[in-house]
């Protein structure tokens, strides 16, 4: 438990930071398409017996790259493209895991997530990874704010607007992958996504919306976690519904 609590408090900051500069790209399919990516990941990594977390970071990477080039070839919308990643991957993952044998069983807690599952190796990859990434966020703050509301002012100002959406698009892989094991792979989209349109509601600046939604993520992890621990709940669906109820509080309060 305090294991889960301590990956879920990183996972709670990291997930709404790289999740806001996708809301405000009306980018955030991402983060649900970057997450059945690394559920194949898992499945590849279950697979070789290797760290899932390690190979759902490479496959999202690597997926991130290529929506990102299929998406500034301009021949294909940005919608269909993440459409295509998402259908496709979770199509590899289902076939990868009906031609092997003997992990189903941990199949669950990587949909869902599960506080019983965080190991100390976990733990130590999770917290040097959210590290590694909320230092990547806070170093390219003001690029990232730049190019997310404006890519060709950004770009005519002389921005490498195109590596900064590649290291978006690896910041997000990694929070993805990261975030497997306390929130699963089928939500953690919902736990990026949520706290920040929550946030929002409330029409204030940029940066006390980036800092409210980080507070909204960290109720719902912390509440979320205790309600899997005292009613033995999938920690991913509690920690979600939380995020939803904030969600329906903020629209009664930020109309008064």
């Amino acid at each position: 438990m305090i294991r889960a609590f301590e990956a879920g408090i990183a996972i709670g900051i990291v997930a709404p930071l790289i999740g806001m500069f996708l809301v405000v790209r009306r980018y955030s399919l991402m983060a649900d398409t970057l997450a059945h990516v690394s559920f194949a990941g898992v499945a590849v990594g279950l697979l070789l017996k290797i760290n899932p977390i390690f190979s759902a970071i490479g496959l999202s990477v690597i997926a991130g790259f290529g929506i990102e080039y299929l998406r500034n070839s301009r021949r294909i919308f940005g919608e269909s493209v993440l459409a295509i990643f998402l259908s496709g991957s979770l199509a590899i993952a289902v076939i990868i895991l009906s031609l092997a044998k003997g992990f189903n069983a941990n199949l669950f807690s990587y949909l869902f997530g599960s506080i019983s599952t965080v190991t100390t190796t976990d733990l130590v990859v999770i917290i040097t990874l959210a590290t590694i990434v909320f230092l990547d966020v806070v170093f390219l703050y003001k690029e990232l704010f730049f190019t997310s509301f404006d890519t060709e002012l950004a770009e005519a100002s002389g921005l490498p607007v195109r590596m900064i959406n590649l290291t978006m698009i690896t910041l997000a892989a990694v929070a993805v992958a990261i975030s497997i094991r306390i929130v699963g792979v089928l939500l953690i989209g919902a736990l990026m996504v949520i706290p920040v349109i929550s946030a929002m509601q409330y029409g204030r600046g940029f940066r006390f919306t980036l800092i409210l939604s980080v507070i909204f993520s960290l109720v719902s992890v912390i509440l979320g976690l205790f309600a899997s621990y005292y009613y033995n709940l999938a920690s991913g669906g509690a920690i979600v519904v939380v995020a939803i109820v904030i969600f329906l509080l903020s629209l009664t309060t930020a109309r008064k």
